[in-house]
């Protein structure tokens, strides 16, 4: 490959990569026409009936889309760095596809980690009478830490990971399939660690409106890519805390 063909294809998304981030929003706008832009919502899943392991698969499905549609276009910087570093490797197409399979899969473990401390939090507060009569306590306290984690130390060392993929890629870059899959875990490792809190809120709103969705892709993608990325969440983190407050006030009343 030329140098010039090299800069090109370091600059070019990778097409499966669009594809699936495409794909992803084109399933949640088909959700949303036919009235089913829930199915990733957990209160739904823990409903009536209980949780059922056709439900569980059904919300798995949906948040393996959710987690594509909004947390994939900000991981197009390190996958095209990574589609030009394996470009001579056998079968670079597969390792590209295992490269982004681990990066999903480790957001696809929050997901399981997100419901069950969500389930955990729904029996508290069916325990707990006072609580259940102020259960926006809860989004509240959600919103406030979230707020807060975006002025924390761990936050900017793992948002400085994800704004220089060449740097981690340099630093880590093995050859191999099972290398593909480390590297793609490791680094939603660092993006796990940017956007967990962010995430948190998606999921306890039930991110059943399209609005919102774009809105926190925006933002988390603004955040690790954007030219002003340190201040856009802190500004994120005031109001993050500010609605909490609002919303703390109000159940309060």
């Amino acid at each position: 490959m030329s140098v010039d063909q090299s800069t090109v294809a370091v600059r070019r998304a990778p097409t499966g990569v669009v594809v699936a981030i495409v794909l992803a929003w084109a399933a949640a706008l088909a959700a949303q026409a036919g009235g089913h832009a829930d199915l990733v919502d957990h209160d739904r899943l823990l409903g009536a009936g209980g949780a059922s392991l056709g439900r569980f698969g059904v919300f798995l499905a949906a948040w393996i889309v959710m987690v594509a549609a909004m947390m994939l276009p900000s991981a197009i910087p390190l996958a095209r760095l990574f589609r030009a570093s394996s470009a001579h490797q056998p079968s670079p197409g597969l390792v590209l596809g295992v490269f982004a399979g681990g990066y999903v899969a480790l957001w696809t473990a929050f997901g399981w980690a997100a419901l069950g401390f969500d389930t955990t939090v729904h029996r508290s507060v069916d325990a707990w009478p006072w609580l259940d009569g102020h259960s926006t306590l809860v989004l509240a306290s959600i919103l406030g830490v979230a707020g807060a984690f975006q002025f924390s130390a761990l936050k900017d060392r793992c948002l400085r990971s994800c704004r220089h993929p060449a740097a981690y890629l340099l630093a880590h870059y093995r050859r191999g399939v099972p290398a593909a899959f480390r590297l793609g875990w490791n680094h939603g490792l660092f993006c796990l660690g940017c956007c967990w809190a962010l995430m948190l809120v998606a999921f306890a709103t039930g991110m059943s409106d399209l609005r919102l969705m774009a809105g926190f892709t925006g933002l988390m993608s603004y955040e690790k890519i954007g030219r002003h990325g340190v201040g856009a969440a802190r500004i994120a983190g005031v109001a993050l805390i500010s609605l909490g407050v609002v919303i703390a006030i109000a159940a309060l009343r």
